[in-house]
Order: structure tokens, then C-alpha cells, then sequence
């Protein structure tokens, strides 16, 4: 039986992550995760489904593609078993490259697919080109994580609520952002944390927030969860611009890779861009290790 592309409905967003969870591993590549999932259904359910795809032959899934965002990023897993199936590589390949399949339009493109050797063989001979190097970073969670990190920034750490997403929703604008967070923002981004609380993921999840002694909240993170003895994704980790340089990020980091352990988590993980040296440096002081460097796939328009 050939192999068929489809969008999954939204009743089937669950059975899609645990198809996810089912692929991660330790020693595994750093691809597509449950927690990215998670993260993207600020967008809500409906959003989250309309951007996945689904590989399948006979029923089994074989792949599963995130459109992540409207810069024609795809994110990838593929079946571990499957990750050299000659077929399913040139399907993926074939679907990626015509924009009639539904899956990327025309011009400029990037596809990550760490792991998938054969899939991205495929389409290095097609044209892609390496893009932007990544670091991949793992935590083995297997003993107790040291708070001892968490004693020296003297702040405390909250799991975060709707009653407190406020003080959330703040510091990771002031992280990523850096402009003004207006009234509008605050409600926007307030309303789509909220979404994301009450959508189909976030069970595998939990919100951390770190405040400082002045009960300001400096530094914040979500862990998400693959389920017992499979890694856990930190996603995301950010720090409030006005408190850096303070080690709020490596106890926050700390305190997220202890959020994982009690979920069962084997391990922590999370994949940095290489030329952030400083979310890098936080995440080697938070006791991570670095694997070698990983590169999407691009196309030029």
C-alpha cells in the first residue's frame, strides 16, 4: 500500500503526541517534540491541527510535520524504524517540494529534520542548502537534581496557574520581545496562554516562574512531558531583560530539569540556536551537556 499525507483532525491531536512520545528517546536526535505541540496550541486546537501532517502506510504513522509559523518553517519526526525507508524518504521529498501537495508553498523554505539522514540526503541533492547551525543540550535526570543553583539566585520558584499568568505572560514578553507590553499585549497573550492551559497537551505539562526577593518575577520556563523514562522538553526558558546577569536563567533551567524529574522525565532536553552564547552558557551552568551541532534545511526563494 502506497503512503498517504494527511492533516489530522482536532479529536486527533492527542493520539498524534503519543505517537510523538512514542519516538523519543535518549541518544535520539532532538526532533520534533510533544512539547512543541504544546507550545504552538497558543494558537488553539483547530490552528494546531490545521499545521500538522501526517505520514502513513497500512495504518502505521510514519512521519508527523509541524508547519511552525509564516516563514515556511516544517519540523519533523520520523518513525525511528523507518528513518532510512527509501520510500518514505522520497515521499517526504516530493511533498515538500510541490507546493500542490499542501504541505510548503513556493520560494523560500526551511525543513528541520534532525535524524532523518536519508530524508535529509534527499534534499540536500534537490538543492538545500545547511542552514543556521543549532546546539542540542541534554540533562540526565536519572539522580536528584542540586537546587543548590536556586539557593545562591535567592528567588523562589512557583508553578504558575491562570491565577498567576500575568506575572508569566510578562517576563516571557520582556524575554523575547523587548518592546513595550501594552494593555493589548498583556490581554492577547494572556488569552492565548489560557488556550494553551485548557487545550489537549497541556496535561503533560507544567509553568514555572521564578520570583526575587522583591516578589518580582524574573525569570520564567514550561516543561513538557513525553511520559515516563523519555526525555522532557524545556520549551520555553526566558529571562525578564531588565533582571540578566543575575543567574535567574540557570536556576530557572535548574528548576524546570527538577519539574521533569518529579514528572518522571529521563532526562531534560532543549536545542539552542549556537550563536546565542548566552542561552547556551545557561544551560551548560545549569549542569547540560552539549551534542554536536545540527543544521536545517533551506531553501532560497
Amino acid at each position: 500500500m502506497s503512503i498517504v499525507m494527511g492533516t489530522p483532525g482536532v479529536q486527533d491531536l492527542e493520539q498524534v503526541a503519543d505517537i510523538l512520545s512514542g519516538w523519543q528517546y535518549d541518544g535520539g536526535p532532538l526532533h520534533l517534540h510533544p512539547g512543541d505541540l504544546g507550545w504552538h496550541s497558543l494558537r488553539g486546537a483547530a490552528a494546531t491541527a490545521g499545521s500538522l501532517r501526517v505520514w502513513s502506510r497500512e495504518g502505521q504513522v510514519l512521519a508527523i510535520g509541524l508547519l511552525d509559523g509564516p516563514d515556511g518553517l516544517l519540523r519533523m519526526a520520523v518513525d525511528p524504524e523507518v528513518r532510512e525507508d527509501e520510500e518514505l524518504s522520497r515521499q517526504l521529498v516530493a511533498d515538500v517540494q510541490d507546493p500542490q501537495r499542501g504541505v510548503l508553498a513556493g520560494g523560500g523554505a526551511i525543513v528541520e529534520a534532525r535524524g532523518a539522514m536519508r530524508f535529509a540526503g534527499l534534499l540536500a541533492q534537490a538543492g538545500w542548502r545547511p542552514d543556521e547551525p543549532w546546539t542540542p543540550l541534554h540533562r540526565d535526570l536519572s539522580s536528584a537534581v542540586d537546587e543548590d543553583l536556586i539557593v545562591r539566585a535567592r528567588v523562589r520558584i512557583e508553578t504558575i496557574g491562570p491565577d498567576r499568568v500575568d506575572s508569566w505572560v510578562a517576563v516571557h514578553w520582556s524575554a523575547f520581545k523587548g518592546t513595550p507590553f501594552t494593555e493589548q499585549d498583556r490581554r492577547d497573550f494572556r488569552d492565548w496562554w489560557l488556550t494553551m492551559a485548557n487545550g489537549p497537551f497541556y496535561q503533560r505539562a507544567t509553568s514555572l516562574a521564578a520570583f526575587d526577593d522583591h516578589d518580582d518575577a524574573v525569570a520564567v520556563a514550561t516543561v513538557w512531558s513525553a511520559g515516563p523514562g523519555r526525555p522532557g522538553l524545556i520549551e520555553p526558558m526566558g529571562v525578564s531583560r531588565d533582571h540578566r546577569g543575575r543567574g535567574y536563567g540557570v536556576a530557572i533551567t535548574v528548576a524546570a530539569a527538577s519539574a521533569l524529574r518529579e514528572m518522571r522525565s529521563s532526562s531534560a532536553i532543549v536545542c539552542a540556536e549556537s550563536s546565542n552564547t548566552s542561552a547556551l552558557s545557561t544551560y551548560l551552568a545549569a549542569g547540560f551537556t552539549a551534542r554536536d551541532q545540527v543544521a536545517d534545511l533551506q531553501r532560497g526563494a
